[in-house]
């Protein structure tokens, strides 16, 4: 078998950020790097879970919601992954300092956390989601285009 493109990124030279990892044709796959792989420090799955809730939601409300397909997170832990259509990089940085301003700034009941509307509705840590997305924005807080390309 072929080695996923995912697979063949060298993630000892990866650093947190905003990165483009894949295009298929019009679909453009975002690698939201929150951590730094293979360091021993993780998103804990709680806070992940709340992450993608609120990151989700934001994303599919936000003004540019018909060019986001997917947000989810990375098996690994490190972060998570933005499909867009359509979308210049210049308004992906945007929606993601946006959304993680969101997280880290959200109160009240996390957006599908109920029985009915989540598979694992009672693992979520919304202090932890806040808390790791206020680390995360000053890393993408002046980010450019320019760095979204993997370091080779």
């Amino acid at each position: 078998m072929e080695k996923i493109a995912s697979f063949c990124v060298d993630h000892t030279k990866l650093k947190p950020g905003i990165y483009l990892s894949r295009q298929d044709g019009d679909v453009d796959t975002w690698d939201i790097r929150m951590k730094l792989p293979n360091a021993g420090d993780y998103l804990a799955v709680p806070a992940l879970h709340t992450i993608e809730h609120l990151f989700a939601t934001f994303a599919r409300n936000s003004e540019v919601k018909e060019q986001v397909i997917y947000v989810g997170p990375m098996g690994c832990r490190t972060g998570f992954y933005l499909l867009t259509r359509g979308l210049a990089p210049e308004a992906v940085i945007r929606l993601v300092q946006q959304s993680y301003a969101f997280i880290a700034d959200f109160e009240g009941a996390i957006p599908g956390a109920s029985e009915v509307e989540c598979g694992n509705y009672r693992e979520q840590d919304l202090a932890g989601a806040k808390a790791e997305a206020r680390t995360y924005l000053p890393v993408i807080e002046n980010w450019t285009p320019e760095q979204m390309e993997y370091a080779h």
